[in-house]
């Protein structure tokens, strides 16, 4: 019988064969705990009676979501997670690094092959490389913390396979909303989402980031793609013969498989308030709008920034529009310095932020309020979480928000 990626994974981690509804015990091979979770992380932990970490090399630290500080509790995040890495002899900490999300892989902390867990539930994104990652509650993760293991159910695999070539204006993005749209917001719970096909191979990593981020959406535990020479640049390596071996195998038991030509795919948008309510773009034309973000782990990446430069040189923001453009990481920020892209942003009227979490988590800037829309490029727009509950948020790709931006209402990309 054949093996699905999660389950060769597993496997190779565990030493025997698994099938989906096994309970194992793995090893991990890297953690991630962010700002918001430290405290409580680091107090479970002590709870629990551990006095030191199973592997400081192998937790790392980032502070994303409450920087710089917006709310006077913030600090408190800062002095428990500060005490905490000094206390146990942690060296992976990020400080306004970026998010969490593409530090994990931008950084070299997640390989092919690897078994990783974050306390965020976007840890999903680190399929993208062809690892099996998922967020999990601060008391798992205080677990782990002292163990290095971690017990996990053998998810069932849905395989998605996406053929041909994608029409110019259409983005990853635009797939995964439609892929959420059709499988419901929980049409994946604790299953693995295994993509696959001509289109999906000639993505780019990043491209790939945004698919495996927003896998959660529809409730998967992760997201995988087969690591190829693409990724091994991306990581910084060269791929071993088991990392090479993670593509499904053609009599792997998957428990449906869903079929899309790339020339399908139109621009689209999550319309308020539910992730799974997905629109053609043109559906929604002339919807008038107050403001737009592009950033978040989702879609702040280099091509999405220049994706969205292509679209705005030469143009300007649409009057009494506020275009807020946040970079998912340093790096990012200062290669979109380098070439050229911050400029076209900065001339078009778009206000520049440092990286980090911002508006997708509602803090540092850009709070709406009652009766405003926003179009947003990042994974979530669930009531209250860009201001008031009576905010409306649509999702969109990069290249559909900055012609939104330009519009001052919702159109297509052109």
């Amino acid at each position: 019988m054949g093996e699905t990626v999660i389950e060769k994974i597993i496997r190779n981690n565990v030493g025997k064969t698994v099938k989906p509804g096994d309970i194992v015990t793995v090893n991990v091979d890297r953690v991630m705990i962010h700002d918001i979770f430290i405290p409580f992380v680091a107090e479970k932990f002590e709870e629990m009676g551990f006095t030191k970490l199973w592997d400081p090399d192998k937790v790392v630290l980032i502070y994303d979501h409450l920087v710089p500080a917006s709310q006077l509790d913030d600090t408190r995040h800062f002095h428990a997670g500060d005490a905490f890495a000094k206390k146990y002899g942690m060296k992976n900490v990020h400080r306004s690094d970026g998010i969490c999300h593409q530090l994990m892989t931008e950084a070299g902390y997640v390989k092919p092959g690897n078994i990783v867990f974050g306390t965020d539930s976007h840890t999903t994104t680190y399929g993208c490389v062809g690892a099996f990652s998922s967020g999990i509650g601060y008391t798992e993760m205080a677990s782990i913390l002292g163990t290095g293991t971690m017990w996990i159910k053998v998810p069932e695999t849905i395989k998605v396979v996406v053929d041909g070539e994608l029409p110019e204006n259409v983005m990853s993005k635009d797939i995964i909303l439609r892929l959420i749209g059709d499988l419901g917001a929980d049409g994946a719970t604790y299953r693995a989402l295994e993509f696959t096909g001509s289109t999906v191979k000639n993505m780019t990593v990043a491209s790939r980031m945004t698919m495996a981020n927003m896998a959660i959406e529809a409730g998967a535990k992760c997201a995988l793609f087969t690591p190829d020479e693409k990724t091994a640049e991306y990581c910084g390596i060269e791929l071993n013969d088991f990392q090479k071996s993670l593509s499904g195998d053609t009599d792997a038991t998957y428990i449906k498989t869903i079929t899309y030509r790339a020339e399908d795919f139109v621009p689209v948008m999550a319309c308020p308030s539910q992730v799974d309510k997905i629109r053609d773009v043109s559906d929604l034309e002339g919807t008038e709008i107050d403001q737009v973000f592009i950033g978040s782990c989702t879609n702040g990446r280099l091509e999405d920034l220049k994706a969205a430069a292509e679209v705005l040189k030469g143009k300007k923001v649409a009057k009494y529009v506020k275009l807020i453009v946040t970079p998912a990481s340093r790096k990012i920020y200062r290669q979109a310095i380098d070439m050229g892209i911050m400029d076209v942003l900065a001339e078009a009227g778009a206000i520049i932020t440092h990286p980090g979490c911002g508006l997708c988590c509602g803090r540092t800037g850009g709070i709406l309020t009652d009766g405003e829309r926003v179009v947003a490029t990042n994974n979530r727009n669930f009531l209250g979480r860009m201001g008031t509950s009576k905010v409306e948020i649509y999702l969109a790709s990069p290249k559909t928000a900055a012609a939104c931006a330009v519009a001052g209402k919702i159109v297509k990309p052109e």
